[in-house]
């Protein structure tokens, strides 16, 4: 069973943990401050396998950040302790030469409340608290202004850029997803000498606090 006092003292998070929007909002950022975004064991040849166990005892255990599978994975079981309701959700991300990488490969959150919410704790630089799942609205937070855009029968989040434009970041759909369906991907992107996780370090990183959130 997960620890929930361990993980929260993990994430430095002492507030009220209702399954409310002002807390799922509080939560999210304090995940986002405290676990970042890292493949150092990939770097280092360690196998990341989809557990859900393991992925919570490396973040607070080991006090260690991960990727997208880890972080997500194990943000969806926190939440989930503290009475949210958490659907795990396949994404393809944008590639810079155009088009986008295969299903399941970014795992992001559903998380309904009143409404529902996008939550991702594990895309590196994005959204700092969760965003509307409503298409063509603009959501500003600190870190930039966001959409979500009806792309066919796919939902797509973008980011606006400082020249006005829309940068794609990842499509995804709301079927419900098992975390063991990411395994393919998740073995894929650390060790695939095609996968930007084999070709570059990217050494841990948070985002810095901001009172406003």
């Amino acid at each position: 069973m997960l620890d929930v006092r361990a993980y929260l003292d993990r994430i430095a998070y002492q507030g009220s943990t209702a399954p409310t929007l002002d807390n799922l909002r509080a939560i999210h950022y304090a995940h986002l401050l405290a676990v970042p975004f890292e493949n150092l064991d990939i770097a280092r040849g360690r196998k990341i396998v989809l557990d859900e166990e393991a992925l919570i005892r490396k973040i607070v255990e080991h006090r260690r950040g991960g990727f997208c599978y880890e972080l997500n994975g194990a943000f969806a079981a926190l939440l989930r302790s503290l009475g949210f309701q958490v659907t795990l959700l396949s994404a393809r991300v944008a590639r810079d030469a155009g088009g986008e990488g295969p299903e399941f490969d970014h795992l992001c959150l559903r998380v309904d409340l009143a409404e529902p919410w996008l939550a991702d704790v594990g895309f590196g630089e994005s959204f700092a608290k969760p965003l509307q799942l409503q298409t063509d609205v603009e959501q500003a937070d600190s870190v930039g202004i966001f959409r979500i855009a009806q792309l066919g029968d796919r939902l797509q989040l973008e980011k606006k850029a400082t020249d006005g434009d829309w940068k794609r970041q990842y499509s995804f759909t709301l079927q419900s997803r098992r975390l063991d369906e990411f395994g393919s991907m998740c073995h894929y992107h650390q060790t695939s000498p095609e996968s930007h996780f084999t070709q570059k370090k990217f050494v841990p990183a948070r985002p810095t606090t901001d009172e406003s959130l």
